[in-house]
């Protein structure tokens, strides 16, 4: 299989290391601006090994079987542009944050190319070419529609330590992850607090918590099949030294991801009537603590 990814960050570059280390051919596409200094090799530090491999580095999207687009949300647009010949691209896998892109993704590129899914990690490019996957897991849904494209890919990425799952519900799917990615983003960004002292802070796992129950509340309204006692399970078995990337990004004075991660929740709220005071409060914190 041929990938490239578009995105060369945290994400991009476990997906990128992994496809490789697998024996698969992969392209990390860079800013032009980048190109002539960028290593054409990744270097992983992960659970799951720690490796060094050799990838191809351009600044447009090639010719292959499936692109892997990993960059921010705020930066989607402007990373598009190396994507020119779109039709010579048999699949986009999206793992943004959010729900927003499939839709927009699916205007521009058609339904039948764009292959719906989410990753659930804590990795960090700590600089080009290294890549530092923090957490224990990483946790890979796709849309059941991509199966015939991915299946061999998600077989190989399994046997390697990712958790792998098809799902045949796109509302589940989506909302799956942002039911936990919400809550855990906007309290640690907010607090500036890890998930361990979140959740040792009375107040701070208060609000983490009742976050959580409103974006489930949304979720379920939106058709969604989540259980927020089962999430909140998992929440409580996660490792206590997980910071989240928009507290990096505050942290970094970088733009954080509120309207792809929030925006879906506030306004799939305000369309079906349904109160999510902690979840403004959070939105308003965090925009505090980013100006």
């Amino acid at each position: 299989m041929k990938h490239a990814i578009l995105g060369a960050g945290g994400v991009g570059g476990l997906i990128g290391a992994c496809l490789a280390h697998l024996g698969d051919s992969v392209t990390l596409v860079v800013r032009p601006q980048r190109l002539a200094h960028y290593p054409n090799t990744i270097r992983l530090e992960s659970a799951f090994g720690n490796f060094e491999v050799n990838v191809a580095v351009a600044a447009e999207v090639p010719p292959v079987d499936v692109l892997w687009l990993t960059v921010k949300a705020t930066q989607m647009e402007a990373a598009l542009g190396a994507l020119k010949n779109y039709e010579t691209v048999r699949g986009i896998v999206p793992l943004l944050n959010g729900i927003d892109h499939v839709s927009l993704l699916r205007a521009r590129y058609g339904s039948e190319r764009v292959i719906p899914a989410t990753i659930a990690v804590e990795t960090e490019r700590v600089s080009p070419g290294h890549i530092v996957h923090r957490s224990p897991f990483a946790r890979l849904n796709v849309l059941s529609a991509g199966q015939p494209m991915l299946g061999s890919t998600i077989n190989q990425l399994q046997q390697l330590g990712f958790e792998c799952r098809f799902i045949d519900d796109e509302p589940t799917l989506m909302w799956g992850k942002l039911v936990f990615l919400a809550p855990f983003a906007l309290s640690t960004t907010a607090a500036d607090k890890t998930t361990g002292e979140i959740l040792a802070d009375p107040e701070w796992r208060k609000l983490g918590l009742d976050c959580l129950r409103e974006v489930c509340a949304v979720a379920l309204a939106e058709g969604a099949k989540v259980d927020a006692d089962a999430v909140i399970a998992g929440v409580m078995k996660m490792p206590g030294n997980m910071r989240s990337s928009m507290q990096k990004d505050v942290e970094r004075h970088n733009p954080p991801e509120l309207d792809a991660i929030a925006g879906p929740i506030l306004r799939g709220a305000a369309h079906h009537g349904i109160d999510v005071p902690v979840t403004r409060k959070l939105v308003a914190a965090v925009e505090l603590r980013a100006r």
